[in-house]
């Protein structure tokens, strides 16, 4: 049988294009922290939005009250105005998460604006793009501050704070499955916080806390926009479905995790890619 060319927008529907529904207050009375709130400036007339920024929308949109964090005061104040738009609330802390002291003041203030704390959401994720060959101590290190040792310090302290029936997401990647980038920093640094999602999630239960995290694969954001322009063959390959994801579809992954909707769901790995670790791609049209 003769394979069809896929069409996108097929499978596109307004929930992956940021048009929300009516909210359903999922996160009703919710007291939740979003590490990584802003997104990336870049060269685009019309970026399109970063996860973090889709998070912390999506989130208020279902009732929750935010403490936003972010090191790019800019985009963090965009986010927050954005949230204070639709209704919601949303507390602005800057800080460089990079930095070991910034978990434990972060967390203590957003505690104290918000009157508790039920959820905690990293968004973090820098990338040198280095080989393995032109690795250096200092980039791997950096790499491995921002990316796995905030989320320990991070984690540490929310659950030293957050309430019973609490949740926490970390945003991994499909890098941590497959380690075809050549940036083996970046990529062992997202395994690295599979495993300590894991590790959370077994020192948060006796609390009733959970704690899982979400592997995006190929997705239109402004980092994957970056990352695409460095390295020209990163979709040359057939896309599921014929396209990339958004930053919506991984807000709505976060947002099931974070909801009591997931009470049972617990040191899970939820890979949100179309299903291209699978080995799932757009057929290609015969000739």
């Amino acid at each position: 049988m003769p394979s069809q060319a896929i069409q996108p927008e097929q499978q596109l529907f307004a929930e992956a294009l940021g048009n929300l529904r009516p909210s359903a207050q999922r996160l009703a009375q919710r007291r939740i922290l979003v590490v990584g709130a802003g997104q990336r400036d870049i060269d685009d007339p019309d970026p399109p939005v970063g996860n973090g920024r889709a998070i912390s929308l999506l989130f208020a949109h279902e009732g929750a009250t935010l403490s936003c964090v972010d090191i790019n005061p800019a985009s963090l104040q965009q986010t927050c105005e954005l949230v204070r738009a639709s209704g919601a609330t949303a507390h602005a802390e800057v800080a460089d998460v990079s930095q070991p002291e910034a978990a434990a003041s972060t967390v203590e203030r957003a505690v104290q604006k918000m009157g508790g704390l039920d959820g905690l959401v990293m968004v973090v994720g820098v990338a040198s793009g280095l080989s393995l060959d032109n690795q250096t101590a200092e980039a791997w290190d950096r790499e491995h501050a921002t990316n796995v040792r905030s989320c320990m310090l991070f984690g540490q302290q929310a659950l030293r704070h957050m309430t019973p029936g609490g949740s926490i997401v970390l945003l991994s990647s499909i890098a941590a499955l497959r380690n075809s980038s050549f940036n083996p920093a970046y990529e062992t640094t997202k395994a690295a916080q599979v495993s300590l999602a894991r590790s959370i999630a077994m020192a948060g239960q006796a609390r009733g806390v959970r704690c899982n995290s979400i592997l995006p694969g190929l997705m239109d954001t402004p980092i994957g926009r970056a990352a695409t322009r460095r390295r020209s063959d990163r979709l040359a390959m057939p896309l599921p479905f014929g396209r990339q994801g958004t930053g919506w579809e991984v807000a709505y992954a976060a947002l099931f995790l974070m909801s009591h909707e997931a009470s049972y769901v617990n040191g899970h790995a939820l890979v949100v890619d179309g299903g291209l670790t699978g080995g799932i791609a757009a057929p290609r049209a015969s000739a």
